[in-house]
């Protein structure tokens, strides 16, 4: 990775932060994108092409139940949509 590349990822996460907080959300954007989001929008792609419909979106919504579990910043996690798109029933039980 030559320096420019480094440069151009640190403005686009991190170069307006104004506090830590906004540093440590850039950094957990600049390692999830490549991990999470460029794979996501390479399989809708193919998806795309083969002819099929794709919808694409990020969940943000924060679940009550989280409140005390995980920390302040962390806006939803991975699965954290089904009860929101599917209903309560998949949430029976002790949970």
């Amino acid at each position: 990775v030559t320096s420019e590349v480094l440069d151009k990822i640190y403005k686009e996460y991190i170069g307006n932060a104004k506090n830590r907080a906004e540093v440590r959300d850039g950094l957990l954007d600049a390692v999830a994108d490549p991990l999470f989001v460029l794979s996501a929008i390479e399989v809708a792609r193919y998806h795309r092409d083969a002819g099929n419909p794709v919808y694409f979106y990020e969940f943000q919504h924060r679940p009550s139940q989280a409140t005390g579990v995980v920390p302040e910043f962390v806006k939803a996690d991975h699965t954290d949509e089904i009860a929101f798109v599917f209903g309560k029933p998949f949430l029976a039980g002790d949970v």
